[in-house]
């Protein structure tokens, strides 16, 4: 069993009341990882994904090794048929079985590059090893989606909405970088099982990908997409079409406490880390109706029940 994709989810509804009853009792399955060992391989950096997922591995007794391989790795080849008399000292295929003869589970983080569409979509590094690997694979984001996060969020959701079908609204915000759309794919993905009313609101020329985004709501006005909104998940995201490029910074697209004011007592929600000031003012994020620690918290058990599933299929 891998966990690639919040898609990969055959009952949403069934796995949030799993993680719920997890984050009641954390410990109660720590012998299920007895003598198996997770190894976390980040080709990016970390800080929620790395010490939620690791403390998830530690709540079921898995042993964890971590790699920053972007910076304790042999640079990686992916291609087939390469003459490797370049920089790359590695094959991905001798890497992955390598990695699999050591650890029973291994989990990834590989951004996109935001240099090629068709690398990108391609999911080189984890695809390959999905492919070469002998063991399960976790995405811990890569360039196209980033699951435990959405699992994360939908928790996040069952545990504070007010009514059974709230209006979530996904929201684009200004940045002063070009970012992957990868949290903004997941959640759109995850949000497509909820029973909710799901507007996405963004500038014209940020459309995400259309294949993700079919059926959905989209408002090109941000005050009339909060309208009576219970839930705001602001995230960045470049632009797809024009691939990987920066189009607009409009600062009127930050998160204010006027702009809050519309919802319905609105709850904010972001991954973090959050540029402050930037993506959202400060008066948002610190407010009782900011739900990003809590998130942040939700991490742990989205990556728990993850792994609680992929252990029990080993067994």
């Amino acid at each position: 069993m891998n966990y690639l994709s919040i898609n990969e989810i055959d009952n949403l509804k069934l796995w949030v009341k799993e993680a719920l009853a997890l984050k009641k009792d954390p410990i109660k399955y720590q012998n299920l990882g007895k003598n198996k060992t997770i190894g976390l391989l980040f080709f990016n950096p970390s800080l929620r994904t790395r010490l939620s997922t690791q403390k998830a591995a530690l709540n079921l007794g898995l042993n964890v090794i971590v790699m920053n391989f972007d910076k304790e790795g042999w640079a990686l080849e992916f291609n087939d048929g390469t003459v490797m008399n370049q920089n790359k000292s590695e094959h991905v295929k001798e890497a992955a079985q390598v990695i699999s003869q050591y650890c029973d589970i291994i989990a990834i983080r590989a951004f996109a590059k935001l240099e090629n569409k068709a690398v990108d979509l391609s999911e080189e590094v984890l695809q390959n090893f999905v492919k070469y690997a002998s063991v399960p694979v976790v995405n811990m984001e890569s360039s196209v989606g980033h699951p435990l996060q959405a699992l994360a969020d939908a928790i996040t959701l069952e545990e504070n909405k007010p009514i059974n079908k709230p209006k979530v609204v996904l929201t684009w915000a200004p940045h002063p970088k070009a970012l992957p759309h990868a949290v903004a794919n997941s959640f759109v993905e995850m949000m497509q099982k909820q029973d909710a009313d799901f507007v996405i609101t963004h500038p014209k020329g940020y459309e995400l990908d259309q294949e993700i985004t079919k059926n959905c709501t989209i408002e090109y006005n941000q005050e009339k997409a909060f309208e009576n909104a219970d839930f705001i998940y602001a995230k960045n995201w470049s632009a797809f079409t024009d691939y990987g490029k920066v189009i607009s910074q409009d600062q009127k697209w930050q998160i204010t406490a006027d702009k809050m004011a519309l919802t319905n007592k609105g709850k904010f929600m972001h991954c973090l880390p959050v540029r402050r000031n930037v993506v959202v003012a400060d008066k948002v994020l610190e407010s009782s109706n900011s739900l990003v620690i809590e998130q942040a918290n939700n991490r742990t058990f989205s990556a728990q029940l993850v792994l609680k599933k992929i252990l029990e299929s080993l067994s």
